[in-house]
């Protein structure tokens, strides 16, 4: 059983959040609920439970992203449920929870730590395409430039620049 909450006035808006049984399978940072019901529908194979109270792990999640956005947590505890993400997606994933807080990272460098040089697009992809973003912290990996490419939630790279000042480590 999928189950959903939210966290509402956030700096960055509405954060909606869904976890399975074992962990963390969604995290939107639109105020469209639909949207986010459809796309935690897409993921799981089936729709959430809307009716279900949010469960200890959405219940966690949503503590610790409320403290993160205070500026009063810089690790994450609550569990992912990696089986909404595809193998290579993983792989990129898991590494990109490995840049810190405070510290940003590229896609290249991602793409090497992978031995893969050549599939800086495809972890760029894996970015896009992240389900959990800020807690699979995706606004830390920057492009070989430096510059921020692409965030695919509300507000855009305006949100993944204010991740980035939060954190102390981008300075706009």
């Amino acid at each position: 059983m999928t189950t959903i909450g939210k966290l509402d006035n956030t700096p960055v808006g509405t954060i909606w959040v869904a976890a399975s049984a074992t962990g963390l399978v969604s995290i939107s940072l639109w105020d469209d609920e639909p949207r986010f019901v459809a796309e935690v529908a897409r993921l799981t194979g089936h729709a959430p439970d809307l009716a279900a109270p949010p469960g200890a792990i959405v219940t966690s999640a949503l503590t610790e992203l409320d403290a993160y956005l205070r500026g009063e947590l810089r690790h994450f505890a609550t569990p992912i449920d990696w089986a909404v993400t595809k193998p290579f997606q993983r792989q990129a994933l898991e590494l990109v929870c490995t840049v810190g807080y405070g510290r940003t990272s590229t896609y290249g460098a991602i793409a090497a730590q992978l031995g893969r040089p050549g599939a800086v697009r495809a972890v760029g992809q894996a970015n896009a395409t992240n389900p959990i973003p800020i807690i699979i912290p995706c606004h830390r990996i920057l492009g070989a430039d430096g510059k921020l490419h692409g965030y695919g939630a509300r507000g855009g790279l305006e949100t993944k620049a204010w991740l980035l000042r939060l954190e102390g480590s981008w300075l706009i």
